[in-house]
């Protein structure tokens, strides 16, 4: 077998640290503690099931306690994790994987191969309720012999790998979770990650525990404390008072505010996170008209140049340059007289608009909410008349996976791996639980695609989706975003550029 063979994470334990903090109104961070005010609370703690799986804001919190089966370093790029070498044979027919050993799991007990097996088989089983299952199950008929792992490929999936780094990719200790079962797992995680849970309290803080057997080298800070604030004003009283010495996600005019004050300091970057608008099969959204007016008239720039103060960067598909399938050639131009036009064509006008719901967040990105003002204003001066519908994140999941959403609906999607199927495939194609248009045309192009085995074929076959949606306008992409960091001069922030903020990436300064 050709095995791909990584080099080893180059990080030592001061690098690979996280930061944690006892009591929330401690102006300064005691020796070996950190405070973080987060943007979302954490549901669940099960990384493989539920809607809360597929919320790319929470993996940061996941990974702080398990382990991804494969870890991205933070330039995205795969580095040896729990599996130390993986690959497949000649003709695509079997994987291989080597498993890392003298791990531990946080309860003391060995870390196995068959821990792997049983959890990856866990994950392709569709009454587990991984929403990824369909890629899980295109592996099977495993077989261990010491430390090496095999596996028959059902259906050859191109991705299988790069989704042991993304969203369900994790690995859950078999022997305990079958002793204390689902129930008693949620009430006491373990992972085999850098900190172990010390105290959550719903919707209030989870308190962690450097573990000092982790394999990737302990911690740089012995506890940390994760706030749940999902109100932006208030994590910036938070960061600006003290009471956290981290925070993310909060206005970019603040970020700039707060970086100038003394003692505090930030980092921006633009992720592999993308705003955008979904649109569904229905109503208004059946006319071709109406959903590229939608989109002419909304002036993606203005709204980075204005609302996001230059931060981040317009896209006109669901791929940004860091993909694999990105397109530059592929653009949508900003005409609202164009929209006009077609809104006129299907008996729309200012005095007669094209009227829809439109979903969003306030608070959970920043300027999700005003964004999406902006936009409803932009598309009422065409002839398009949008009310507007506050949700949380939480609620967007359960609709979009009961194909409820509105007509119109922001969301954010990251995509850490960086390759199609895991932005334009599952958000677009009609039998993703995770898509919103759903028709045939666009499922009959995108279908071929999954199991592709010539890769410049595959991107290639991509693009051209990417092209075809883009003219059918059957979703708004917005934006790239650039993510605001603000943190004490006192804690050294290592980036990530899937946007997951991972405390075993902090030090102290």
């Amino acid at each position: 077998m050709k095995i791909n063979r990584r080099e080893l994470l180059g990080y030592s334990a001061a690098a690979l640290g996280v930061a944690a903090v006892g009591l929330p109104k401690m102006a300064k961070a005691a020796a070996g503690e950190l405070t973080i005010a987060y943007n979302v609370n954490l549901p669940s703690w099960d990384p493989t099931t539920g809607p809360s799986a597929v919320n790319p804001t929470i993996q940061g919190l996941y990974q702080s306690v398990f382990d991804q089966i494969i870890p991205q370093k933070p330039d995205l790029s795969f580095a040896p994790g729990l599996l130390t070498e993986w690959g497949w044979n000649d003709d695509r027919t079997k994987v291989m994987m080597t498993v890392r050993e003298g791990v531990k799991w946080h309860d003391g007990s060995p870390f196995t191969p068959e821990d792997v097996v049983w959890s990856l088989q866990r994950a392709g089983d569709e009454k587990t309720g991984n929403p990824i299952q369909f890629v899980w199950k295109n592996v099977n008929n495993f077989k261990i012999d010491g430390n090496k792992i095999t596996g028959d490929v059902v259906q050859f999936d191109p991705v299988y790998f790069k989704w042991m780094s993304f969203l369900t990719g994790y690995i859950l200790p078999k022997a305990y979770y079958e002793k204390v079962g689902a129930e008693g797992f949620e009430k006491a995680p373990i992972g085999t990650g850098p900190y172990m849970v010390e105290k959550f309290e719903r919707n209030a803080f989870l308190r962690l525990k450097a573990n000092p057997h982790y394999w990737g080298g302990k911690p740089a800070f012995e506890n940390v404390t994760i706030k749940f604030v999902t109100d932006a004003a208030s994590r910036v009283a938070e960061i600006e008072s003290g009471s956290s010495q981290v925070t993310l996600e909060i206005p970019y005019e603040e970020y700039d505010r707060l970086i100038a004050k003394d003692g505090l300091a930030g980092s921006i970057k633009n992720v592999s996170d993308i705003g955008m608008i979904f649109f569904n099969n229905k109503d208004a959204m059946l006319d071709k008209n109406v959903r590229q007016a939608a989109v002419m008239a909304v002036d993606k720039e203005l709204l980075v140049k204005r609302l996001l103060r230059g931060y981040g960067q317009p896209i006109d598909t669901l791929e940004t340059p860091e993909y694999a399938a990105y397109d530059p050639s592929i653009k949508v131009e900003h005409n609202p007289e164009k929209a006009k036009e077609l809104l006129a064509a299907s008996g729309y006008s200012t005095k007669k608009p094209a009227k829809f719901t439109i979903q969003t967040t306030k608070g959970f990105k920043p300027k999700d909410y005003e964004m999406v003002q902006a936009i409803v204003g932009m598309w009422r001066k065409v002839g398009i008349e949008a009310e507007i519908e506050v949700y949380e994140i939480a609620k967007h999941y359960e609709l979009r996976a009961a194909h409820k959403l509105a007509p119109a609906a922001f969301y954010n999607w990251g995509n850490s791996i960086g390759d199609p199927t895991t932005s334009t495939g599952f958000a677009m194609f009609g039998p993703s639980p995770h898509s919103s248009w759903k028709t045939d045309d666009l499922d009959a192009k995108i279908g071929p695609l999954w199991g592709e085995k010539d890769e410049a074929k595959r991107i290639a076959g991509w693009k051209a989706v990417d092209k075809y949606i883009a003219e059918q306008a059957y979703v708004l992409p917005l934006i790239q975003y650039a993510q605001p960091i603000v943190h004490s001069k006192k804690v050294n922030v290592v980036q990530h550029i899937s946007g997951a903020l991972l405390p075993a990436l902090m030090t102290p300064a």
